[in-house]
């Protein structure tokens, strides 16, 4: 199959949008995952003073994440699909939350602009065309010292971690992409993840892209060689 980009995957999400939470919520540690690569980030205190981006922040439950740890910072919640979007938002939040409808590559259009203190993306990196180029403008977003933490999944390059990721899209998540009317986006889920960069290739991929303090942490659990945090910094002194 074709991988869905852009407007095509957009769309995808706008239509799964009513299902997502509960689809997400049967997948072991999902929110806790989350949770935790937002503390391996190692942002002080309660995030006080704090701009953070969330960038593909979807439904809102990276945006949560971001919220349990830092509940003082102010956090810019981003994602491309309206749909998503307007689930995130319909959400209650306290003060200091924002959400804004734009691609990746018009954040500028939309208002968003740095310098921001910290950006998180999750489940981002391998749906978009160009990595690389959307990692240069993260960077240019992101104060000098400021801390990159993307949460995704980048098989280990073990064939037993494929099979494991293989097994699981064929066996659960399909199957219920399909009964939902939503086969496209979970085939896509599935092609996305093995065509995507094994985590030492990411960890590499930032490292070129002009990030120091690189590392890539697994994640526990079933999704162990699947799923990793990486969290990288942009070098002090830079402009």
């Amino acid at each position: 199959m074709t991988l869905l980009r852009d407007e095509d995957l957009a769309a995808a999400f706008d239509h799964a949008s009513r299902s997502y939470d509960a689809l997400v919520a049967a997948n072991p540690g999902y929110h806790a995952h989350l949770r935790r690569s937002v503390r391996r980030l190692g942002l002080p205190g309660h995030g006080e003073g704090l701009r953070l981006l969330d960038l593909g922040c979807g439904t809102g439950a990276s945006t949560a994440a971001l919220r349990s740890a830092l509940p003082a910072a102010h956090i810019t919640a981003v994602d491309a699909s309206a749909g998503m979007l307007e689930r995130a938002a319909a959400k209650p939040w306290a003060d200091g939350v924002t959400f804004v409808h734009a691609p990746v590559a018009r954040l500028a259009e939309a208002g968003v602009t740095g310098p921001f203190d910290a950006v998180f993306a999750a489940y981002l990196l391998r749906n978009v065309d160009d990595p690389d180029t959307v990692l240069a403008a993260v960077r240019e977003l992101l104060a000098p010292g400021g801390r990159l933490g993307v949460h995704e999944y980048t098989l280990s390059g073990r064939a037993v971690d494929r099979a494991v990721w293989t097994l699981v899209c064929r066996g659960v998540v399909q199957p219920a992409g399909r009964v939902l009317g939503d086969g496209a986006l979970y085939r896509h889920l599935w092609r996305s993840v093995v065509d995507f960069d094994t985590a030492d290739r990411f960890a590499d991929r930032l490292r070129t892209a002009g990030f120091d303090h690189v590392r890539a942490l697994p994640l526990p659990g079933w999704q162990t060689g699947i799923a990793h945090t990486f969290v990288a910094r942009r070098p002090e002194g830079t402009r």
